[in-house]
């Protein structure tokens, strides 16, 4: 068990004293840190928790500090069925997006029975379908914590895992910009740490060659440090393609299913209730995003807390223009006494960036906000102007004229600003992967592999047998996308499918045959949303004003619903109000 220098402790409750007056305290309970008191605001209690955790020591802090404003509780599903009744899985993973589905599929490699409840209409609602998409290289990660060690391992996996998906993934690296005719010999020697971080290729990029790869950052940007091994990849595509792959291989995906109590006994979860009926697993994967320390404290076990923080992306249109990077772009501003920010530790923000996706858009933001609300995906316009104002000072060129949409996500931040990857404390036969943010998505193969030992681990203490299937197979088909063929390869899937031929949304030249392809897919689909996640509809210039309604028939039509019953993103979303005609 851990424990707490007194005086230590004593430490912190000074400095907390010296902000609070004594509002709050920190106790030791068990082997984690708890704070208790009331504060006015929200954003007090996160400063409290942040001071509190400075110099901690050992991982374990729970805040438990009550504000005057109260927190809005999970927005739960509409649906109550009895379905699930009684199933006895041997695995049942708590949340569908990028972490519990990379979980999932790496443990469809085995003869288990795997379910995954995930509350929403669709996989990747949250976090992992509200994010850059970007594969980070490791800048500002520091050795010794999770969040290093799983980007390290996680990085070099994203080539091969692209390919047995089909999901389009492009290295495209990453500038890390700077100013100033001194900073050369510096960035130079820098290559010492970045080499000691273990992140290959980096090198020092010249005024000229950088003004030959990217001639729209700002003139006054002199230098770089380019770092190959970063890369893109679609995020809610890369989430969706683990969920039918490890549903191809055996598992189950249960949506619009949220937990909401658990029973435990001797240490160990023995009844999980859903909205559609008790569950009994032997293992459990708690991987439920914002709402990871909720699933904790439900099985006895929490020993964290999230503390959630909004970030809005801005996407801009493909014709934005050439002076927009090719790759990604990031500033580093001299702080302190001329120490690059990327050197020192982190700040709990985020830096953000200006970055092209796999599909030709530029990506703009995030920026970083504490949030009590968990599910507040409200974009604002204080966001999207203070990320153009700041990001505008490496890429001049950038305009919102050239906006098309923009999004925001919710990171689920643990107060140690590190992953919680690891066997319950209290609850023998329960697997955390909480606190996951940014680089959760770099990270996620690596974590699904640890996750996957981890749930062996359990199972095989309970004596059941865990054998590798001769049958797994890691291959997704993809969908085609008809605008990154070639003409005879176009041609060819037309004459085996005319649906192919036949474009419904002409700003991503999107078919209706991929269109149907989406609704027929082993996870279900029948949104608007849900088809515009799978093979981009409606991502356009337009954003769907023209194709939209050819699609709210087409779902109507193949899934055997009237005009009004198809939604845009599920339940409490109607499109039409009553029926036509």
């Amino acid at each position: 068990m851990q424990t707490l220098n007194p005086r230590r402790l004593g430490r912190i409750n000074k400095r907390l004293d010296s902000h609070f007056h004594g509002q709050v305290k920190a106790v030791l309970e068990e082997d984690c840190l708890v704070l208790t008191g009331e504060l006015d605001r929200w954003e007090d209690a996160v400063k409290a928790g942040q001071l509190a955790v400075k110099g901690l020591g050992f991982r374990g802090f729970v805040n438990k500090v009550r504000t005057g404003s109260p927190v809005p509780p999970m927005v739960l599903p509409e649906r109550q069925d009895r379905d699930l009744e009684g199933r006895r899985p041997d695995v049942l993973i708590i949340g569908g997006g990028v972490i519990g589905c990379a979980a999932a599929r790496e443990l469809s490699r085995y003869s288990l029975d795997i379910l995954l409840v995930e509350k929403e209409h669709d996989l990747a609602m949250h976090a992992s379908g509200r994010n850059d998409g970007m594969i980070h290289p490791g800048i500002d990660l520091f050795r010794g914590t999770r969040k290093y060690l799983y980007n390290k391992r996680g990085n070099p996996m994203y080539d091969k895992l692209a390919r047995e998906l089909g999901v389009p993934f492009k290295r495209t690296g990453q500038y890390l910009c700077f100013s100033g005719p001194l900073m050369f010999p510096f960035l130079s020697l820098t290559r010492l740490y970045w080499k000691f971080q273990g992140i290959p290729g980096v090198k020092v990029i010249g005024k000229k060659e950088l003004r030959r790869r990217e001639p729209g950052l700002k003139a006054d940007i002199t230098q770089a440090l380019f770092f190959p091994s970063a890369g893109v990849i679609c995020p809610f595509d890369l989430t969706i393609a683990l969920g039918e792959n490890a549903v191809e291989n055996g598992a189950e995906i249960s949506l619009e299913t949220a937990v909401t109590e658990m029973e435990t006994q001797g240490g160990r979860i023995i009844r999980v209730k859903t909205n559609r009926g008790a569950l009994y697993p032997r293992a459990v994967i708690n991987a439920a995003g914002v709402f990871a320390d909720e699933v904790a404290a439900m099985a006895g076990d929490q020993f964290y807390s999230i503390h959630p923080r909004r970030g809005t992306n801005i996407i801009l249109d493909k014709k934005a223009g050439s002076l927009l990077p090719k790759g990604i772009a990031s500033r580093i501003v001299l702080v302190g006494r001329g120490k690059p920010a990327s050197l020192k530790k982190p700040s709990h923000t985020k830096g953000g960036g200006v970055v092209r996706t796999v599909f030709g858009n530029t990506l703009v933001g995030p920026d970083a906000v504490e949030t009590p609300e968990r599910e507040d995906f409200a974009t604002r316009r204080e966001s999207i102007n203070a990320s153009f104002a700041k990001f505008q000072q490496t890429v001049p060129a950038l305009s919102p004229a050239q906006i098309i949409t923009y999004f925001t996500g919710i990171r689920a931040a643990a107060y140690e600003e590190d992953f919680i990857l690891c066997r319950g404390r209290r609850c023998s036969n329960l697997v955390h992967a909480g606190g996951i943010q940014s680089p959760g998505l770099t990270a996620a193969p690596a974590i699904a592999l640890e996750t996957a030992r981890l749930v062996r681990e359990i199972l095989l203490a309970q004596g059941r047998n865990v054998e590798i299937k001769a049958d797994f197979n890691p291959v997704r088909k993809p969908i085609p996308r008809t605008a990154d063929l070639g003409d005879q390869e176009r041609q060819r899937l037309i004459e085996g499918n005319p649906d192919y031929g036949l474009i419904l949304c002409r700003c991503e030249e999107v078919s209706r045959g991929e269109i149907l392809e989406a609704l027929r897919r082993p996870v279900p689909c029948d949104t608007l949303d849900g088809v515009k996640r799978r093979v981009r509809p409606g991502s356009g210039r337009c954003q769907g004003a023209f194709c939209g309604p050819l699609i709210l028939e087409l779902i109507a039509k193949e899934k055997g619903l009237p005009l009004e019953g198809v939604t845009k993103s599920g339940p409490g979303s109607a499109i039409l109000r009553g029926a036509l005609g």
